[in-house]
């Protein structure tokens, strides 16, 4: 993710006229009645829509269809009753997942429907943002998981993975039916396709299913440009085409740059169908409001897995609690609705409570770094030898080349200005001091801020003939995170300060001047290795550094929650994909038709793409059991059979590798092959998770009926109770026993139950042995108790290993508090 919000709504030049009735905000906004997924009836003339999963409705049928339509003329009907026609916009009625609608209106008109009856709650839209090959084979997927379904060309076959992101680029061989089987067709798909509005083609060819649009909420609040933004569910950014292929791109794919091949990317569920909603655009990003009303959309035309790489900018202020608000609310529906949904947790690490996926339903993604790695280094004149990062070619003939730096060969000094030090420009350097040298450039903010790229170095260095070029980093900046970029021109990007350091004293020891500073000869002299081959290292996978951590949150004044995140790990690091070429996310890549980007945008999508290959093994199994079956097959050991690390920041400031915890992986790196054959699953309802919501301290029933349509039966309780497969105990006082239900999908089997913890906290499970029978469930009685408070987290498992060889591990954290 590249979090560029830039907000345009007070440009005076906006192609897109306000609305008549001036300057206003959006706000999404929910009123009495239930929405048809789970209206049990009581209206006069409209029967129950109630249903468990969506295969069991019929959207087109007259009970549907009539009760939605109903709800939408109340809607109408509330807001004719208090404001005048063409004062406000009603821009969508939610009435399938949530009951209530979008509106653009001014804040006393916001004030005012607060107050009236049957509304019962009133939020201000939020922005959103994007959480921005090789992993099929690091995840065992071609050897250990696709023969098991008929191979790759079957891999997630009939499967529909909605994608609420940037839009597609149809036409990249990632996408393509060309040589593939064809496509039938998915009946109880029921999603449309718009036509391109300038070609009048349409988006979908069979593996892309469907495709639409939602942007009236950026449209009302005017940052809508559609020149730049298209009109259309086209990719003008690049990230919807990257998480989507890396879900369910076709297999075996060419990845070629600059006369390399780099390899041949795949989805992890490369038959899988796409359906595309189109929320996030260029130059703002996106809007809750659009996204509720994609999401909505997507449960409705069947989708069975939706990926979000996106989120929202903080935790909600408007209400008591993270997982109460229209879009969490929405995806709690969806859920109930049988979708299973994979976010990606957030790219503010290695810092914690920085998620922005926040509730037990939804499977959060964290970012790890897999076993391949791009490094490189440039041997200097004095024979030291500098790490750092270059995907490029060597010097020619590995010679070594002159340093001239861009500081010292700058044509005017008034161009200051343009900060040519960044060789952004080649027309601010001379051309005679380049050809045939190294240039050697700064890394200013402008690459922080998108202004500056890798790729324009290269440029600005082919252009003027040089040998290679070295950008050096003598500043960093919190939080940046600096790739390895693909290009034809030696480089290399010396990415350590004390490296750089080094590097600078070498050059100006051996650079003469004269008495006003400015360069006599260069005699700085350095050679660019080869960086094009990937290493592999044991010990992958390892947790990113700009992964985010926990723990959970559960309001905005960032209270420690009972509830374990991130969920799970999987590669987000470096990850090869299909780009729109069009696309602007990274300045990098633009005009290019793949992309190796980084984020737990790219992490989400491999958790996707694999609960697509368990959906398609187990098309009854709740989202849920899916949930389980990933997570509580998981690993936390690496490559080398050593525990999980963890990048972060040192004292310092300089990176280093720590042993990870849970807050920073979850239940572990994902294992595709194992999350087929759970053995048991602890599965949890929508009721579930209402008594969940319900049993969250502080948090008021009425809220949680506002937001939900759902009722509190009771307040008792204890979060921790949710049958999930995680147990968090944020403030454990004294002793607290919880239940777990686990349910058998395999053959009757025997399990012995062992548990670990940290000595701060004793752990306890019963029976310590028992078998279950082939579908059938079994409770474990889990305790905790303090020993000893230290004012930090406590963190241990409990693992049941079967007689046939199936193992279930659940993470356990806890912190101790004197009762």
């Amino acid at each position: 993710m590249k979090m560029k919000m830039t907000e345009l709504a007070s440009l005076v030049f906006l192609l897109l006229p306000l609305l008549a009735f001036g300057s206003g905000d959006v706000y999404i906004v929910t009123v009495e009645g239930e929405p048809v997924v789970s209206y049990s009836g009581g209206v006069d003339g409209f029967t129950a829509t109630a249903i468990d999963i969506m295969e069991e409705m019929d959207i087109t049928g007259e009970s549907v269809t009539s009760y939605a339509l109903h709800l939408e003329n109340k809607h109408d009907a509330l807001l004719e009753s208090l404001f005048e026609v063409g004062t406000y916009k009603k821009l969508y009625s939610y009435h399938h997942l949530i009951n209530g609608f979008a509106i653009h209106m001014s804040p006393e008109q916001a004030e005012a429907l607060r107050s009236a009856p049957g509304v019962k709650h009133v939020e201000k839209d939020m922005k959103i943002e994007k959480l921005t090959t090789h992993t099929p084979q690091f995840l065992g997927l071609p050897t250990g998981v696709w023969p098991t379904g008929g191979g790759f060309d079957k891999a997630g076959e009939d499967i529909v993975i909605g994608f609420v992101d940037s839009g597609i680029y149809p036409k990249h061989p990632s996408f393509s039916t060309r040589n593939a089987e064809p496509y039938g067709p998915l009946p109880r798909y029921r999603g449309k396709c718009e036509v391109d509005p300038e070609t009048q083609r349409n988006f979908c060819n069979g593996k892309i299913i469907g495709a639409q649009h939602f942007a009236k909420a950026a449209i009302a609040t005017g940052v809508f440009n559609p020149s730049i933004d298209f009109s259309s569910p086209l990719d003008g950014d690049g990230h919807g085409s990257h998480t989507a292929a890396i879900a369910a791109g076709n297999n075996g794919i060419r990845v070629r740059m600059h006369g390399h091949e780099f390899g041949r990317a795949s989805g992890m569920a490369p038959r899988a169908r796409i359906a595309v909603y189109k929320v996030l655009y260029r130059l703002f990003g996106g809007y809750v409001s659009d996204v509720v009303a994609a999401i909505e959309q997507a449960v409705l035309d069947g989708v069975d897995i939706i990926n979000l790489s996106v989120g929202p900018n903080s935790p909600p202020t408007t209400t008591k609690a993270t997982f109460l608000n229209p879009f969490d609310a929405a995806l709690l529906a969806a859920v109930k609705a049988g979708v299973f949904v994979a976010q990606a947790a957030g790219n503010g690490g290695p810092f914690p409570k920085t998620l922005v996926s926040f509730s037990p339903w939804i499977t959060t993604v964290a970012a790890a770094i897999d076993d391949r790695r791009y490094k490189n280094y440039l041997t200097l004149g004095n024979g030291k030898s500098l790490p750092g990062l270059g995907l490029t070619p060597a010097t020619h003939g590995n010679m070594s080349f002159k340093l001239v730096s861009a500081n010292d060969i700058m044509l005017d000094s008034s161009l200051l200005k343009y900060n040519p030090s960044d060789c952004q420009r080649p027309e601010l350097l001379n051309r005679n001091k380049v050809q045939g040298n190294i240039l050697l450039c700064g890394y200013s903010f402008n690459f922080v801020s998108g202004t500056a790229s890798i790729k324009k170095v290269s440029e600005t260095a082919k252009s003027l003939g040089a040998a290679g070029f070295i950008v050096a980093v003598e500043n960093p900046y919190p939080g940046t995170k600096i790739d390895p970029v693909p290009v034809d021109t030696p480089g290399i990007v010396i990415a350590e300060v004390r490296k750089t350091k080094e590097l600078i004293d070498y050059y100006n020891s051996s650079t003469k001047r004269d008495w006003a500073g400015r360069p006599i000869s260069f005699e700085a002299t350095a050679s660019i290795a080869d960086g094009l081959a990937p290493i592999l290292h044991k010990s992958a996978p390892e947790v990113a550094l700009f992964s985010s951590r926990g723990p959970d949150v559960k309001d905005f004044s960032f209270q420690d929650a009972d509830v374990l995140k991130p969920d799970i790990l999987a590669p987000g690091s470096l990850i090869w994909a299909a780009w729109a070429p069009n696309g602007t996310d990274e300045a990098n890549y633009i005009g290019e038709s793949f992309a190796m980007v980084s984020g737990t945008s790219m992490a989400a999508p491999h958790i996707a793409g694999i609960a697509a290959l368990i959906r398609q093994k187990n098309p009854h199994w709740s989202p849920s059991a899916i949930k389980s079956a990933l997570m509580t097959t998981a690993t936390t050991l690496d490559r080398g059979g050593r525990p999980i690390l963890a990048q972060e920041y040192s004292e310092t400031g300089i990176m280093k590798l720590v042993q990870a915890t849970p807050f920073d992986y979850g239940s572990g790196a994902v294992d595709p092959k194992a999350a087929l054959d759970p053995g048991l699953i602890l599965d949890a309802t929508y009721e579930d998770y209402i008594k969940f919501l319900c049993s969250v301290p502080e948090v008021d029933p009425h809220e949680i009926a506002n937001i939900t349509s759902s009722v509190c039966n009771s307040t008792q309780g204890h979060p921790a109770d949710l049958n999930s497969p995680s147990i968090t105990i944020s403030r454990l006082e004294g002793t607290h026993t919880v239940k777990r239900t686990v349910t058998n999908i395999a053959d009757t089997e025997t399990y012995v139950i062992t548990t670990r913890m940290s000595p701060e906290i004793a752990l306890e499970a019963s029976p310590p042995a028992m078998t279950v029978l082939s579908g059938a469930s079994r409770d474990i009685t889990v305790t905790l108790t303090v020993r000893s408070m230290t004012g930090e987290y406590s963190f241990g498992e409990i693992l049941m290993k079967g007689n046939r060889g199936h193992k279930v591990r659940i993470p356990v954290v806890a912190m101790g508090y004197s009762s």
